[in-house]
């Protein structure tokens, strides 16, 4: 996690459980979630991974012969598991994809929809992992963790983390964040596995909404911001800025939205960019309903708490200095 997104929190349960070691437990690790999940909640997830990484999932080289795609924490049903082994596998028939969850009833009720390529098993964020003939362990690809961290102390969010880092391949996704009930609305962590240890890179976060059902402000996704971020929606945090930013940049632009929303979310996410914030504003995201928000987030750290108004006139050449521009 950036300096920037660090605060002094109490410890939650998962981060005393770390300093105690809890690589040693073959016990899940985690609590079990509510486990209320729908048909499609999850699609423009995958929808996102897809536009995102589809090398990520389509890869059989090396290490990556048989690496598992995890959905972990599925809920009292493994449809939304099921339903991503079906998208993704048009691009890789080979893919295995696991559903993980830490209530035995839940993991005993998806058996009958197991296969070869399609497991169910019982375990937390120490993933239950198996030892191939080879002798080494199975390894993961990518991990979508959704509504799993949102029952938990923002301190359990790093161990967690740090914990999921462990069974990732060097390059491996980690998109973990929360969705309202229908799937039209979530906000999600897009974190990448770092080649020489294991640990993740924050690279982007994504905020994501479907323009043709909704309808789009702002303010809407402060519900369903992922736990690292919830919670700081204050003045002297980037997330608070950025929305505040976001809010302004809407009404700039609320001429466009007599085209659509489609097209008035496109404007808004395009003057973001020219105030500063790190915002990949091609069409194959805005046009789509999702904002992705590129580490650093923003150009440098001394500019964040600035107005909107100053970024355009001092500081236009902002969005030339975001880390990865398109």
């Amino acid at each position: 996690m950036t300096d920037n997104l660090r605060a002094k929190v109490a410890p939650g349960p998962l981060s005393r459980l770390a300093q105690r070691g809890w690589r040693r437990s073959r016990r899940p690790v985690g609590q079990p979630t509510r486990g209320k999940t729908a048909s499609n909640r999850l699609r423009r997830v995958d929808a996102f991974l897809l536009l995102y990484d589809a090398h990520l999932l389509r890869r059989e080289d090396g290490s990556f012969a048989g690496a598992w795609f995890v959905d972990l924490g599925y809920g009292a049903e493994p449809v939304t598991t099921l339903e991503s082994a079906a998208r993704f596998r048009r691009i890789n028939p080979l893919l295995p994809v696991m559903g993980v969850e830490i209530d035995p009833a839940r993991v005993a009720a998806a058996q009958p929809f197991a296969d070869a390529r399609t497991a169910f098993r019982l375990g937390g964020f120490n993933l239950p992992l198996r030892r191939l003939e080879t002798g080494q362990s199975e390894r993961v690809r990518a991990i979508r963790a959704f509504n799993v961290l949102r029952q938990y102390e923002e301190a359990d969010v790093e161990p967690a983390w740090s914990e999921l880092a462990q069974a990732a391949l060097p390059g491996a996704l980690l998109i973990e964040g929360t969705s309202d009930p229908s799937g039209s609305l979530w906000v999600a962590n897009i974190l990448r596995r770092e080649p020489s240890m294991p640990r993740w890179r924050l690279e982007a976060l994504v905020f994501s909404t479907k323009l043709r059902t909704t309808t789009f402000t702002p303010e809407v996704f402060q519900a369903v911001l992922p736990k690292n971020f919830i919670h700081r929606v204050q003045p002297g945090e980037m997330i608070y800025h950025f929305l505040e930013a976001w809010m302004q940049a809407t009404q700039r632009t609320v001429h466009e939205r007599v085209w659509g929303k489609r097209r008035h979310f496109i404007a808004a996410g395009q003057t973001l960019r020219t105030y500063g914030f790190c915002v990949d504003v091609r069409r194959r995201w805005l046009a789509r309903g999702y904002l992705l928000l590129q580490a650093p987030f923003y150009e440098t750290k001394r500019r964040m708490n600035i107005s909107p108004e100053e970024r355009r006139s001092k500081h236009s050449d902002g969005a030339e200095q975001c880390a990865q521009d398109p």
